[in-house]
């Protein structure tokens, strides 16, 4: 998992260092994209981005199929970029349809552009990683506390520096919240030794803590639904609000080997005066520390050496990250195998 790839990498390695093709990823919140296309580097690619008159979202491979000239500094044309180095202009489907210096040429009405289905989502805009033009993606599921009204939630939106499994293993090491965490007013209760196991389930497992359950960072699950996401759960004092327990929603995606962008979706269970209560108080009081636990977190995380998972001495603690490890280790072979590599 270094930062920096060498020409003779693992190609298991080489895959997953720009991410899992043919799965749904957030890239950005929706208010990154306005009236003008702009660029993303994002899943090992530069992706152009833009909206219609419409506000309809669209997106392609930030890359003229003419020569190579960046789409997103050209002009939006609907649902059309015309690049600015030479004025090809591509739909959002991928296929030129004007080449104005050259009319008739056998570029013009060739699907040569690789384009990305997109799709908007609590404040995110999501993108299908496939490495081929497709019609049809498949669906992506999101986790209940994302997709029923039942539940309110806000994104939290960062990026780190370093590699993004760095950040999935954070996620997938409950121990860490009693330490790291433990000034936290939501993490500062439970036992200081701890005993996991793994539970499967239908879409991924759950990484749980034995015999204690809902005092800290007890669990962290892992799902496959079109998307990969985390969840967890953290209890809350009655000064945090009306909902129960707080639900965190998780994903990371790599920008590049040493940048990631972390999404953070914060949910509480509540309807009527309590979802206005809990969401007043969330913006004016709750937020801030949410910021400061993240901060932490990242801190740590960037101060880590881009090899350090390479000189590990892993313990009982460690069997969670272990588990997702060995698992994206084995999609990636099995698309690395599909793909004749």
């Amino acid at each position: 998992m270094n930062a920096t790839i060498p020409i003779h990498a693992d190609p298991v390695d080489a895959l997953l260092t720009v991410g899992l093709k043919n799965l749904w990823y957030p890239i950005c919140p929706s208010d990154f994209i306005g009236e003008r296309a702009i660029s993303l580097r994002r899943l090992g690619k530069k992706i152009a981005l833009w909206r219609d008159a419409s506000g309809t979202l669209h997106a392609l491979e930030d890359h003229c199929p003419h020569r190579g000239a960046p789409l997103s500094q050209g002009v939006v044309l609907g649902d059309r970029l015309a690049c600015p180095y030479h004025g090809v202009e591509v739909r959002c489907d991928g296929t030129v349809t004007k080449v104005p210096g050259s009319p008739g040429c056998k570029l013009e009405g060739s699907r040569a552009a690789l384009s990305f289905h997109v799709q908007e989502q609590h404040g995110t805009v999501f993108l299908y990683n496939s490495d081929t033009n497709i019609e049809t993606p498949p669906p992506m599921t999101l986790p209940e506390e994302l997709s029923s009204p039942e539940y309110s939630n806000f994104l939290c939106y960062a990026e780190w520096k370093g590699d993004y499994r760095y950040a999935l293993d954070n996620v997938m090491d409950p121990m860490h919240g009693t330490f790291l965490h433990k000034q936290s007013h939501s993490m500062a209760e439970g036992d200081n030794t701890a005993t996991f196991q793994i539970r499967e389930t239908d879409i991924g497992f759950v990484f749980e803590k034995v015999g204690q359950r809902g005092v800290n960072f007890d669990w962290t699950e892992w799902a496959s639904t079109g998307l990969h996401w985390m969840r967890l759960e953290i209890p809350y004092p009655k000064t945090g609000g009306p909902g129960g327990n707080f639900g965190i929603v998780g994903c990371a995606t790599p920008i590049s080997p040493n940048l990631v962008a972390v999404f953070f979706w914060r949910c509480r269970k509540v309807s009527g005066w309590q979802r206005d209560t809990w969401r007043f108080l969330y913006r004016n009081r709750l937020e801030a520390r949410h910021w400061a636990v993240l901060e932490q977190d990242r801190v740590m995380l960037e101060q880590m050496e881009p090899d350090a998972n390479t000189r590990e001495h892993l313990y009982q603690h460690d069997i969670g990250l272990v588990r997702l490890r060995r698992h994206l280790r084995r999609l990636a072979d099995e698309q690395l195998e599909a793909a004749g590599n």
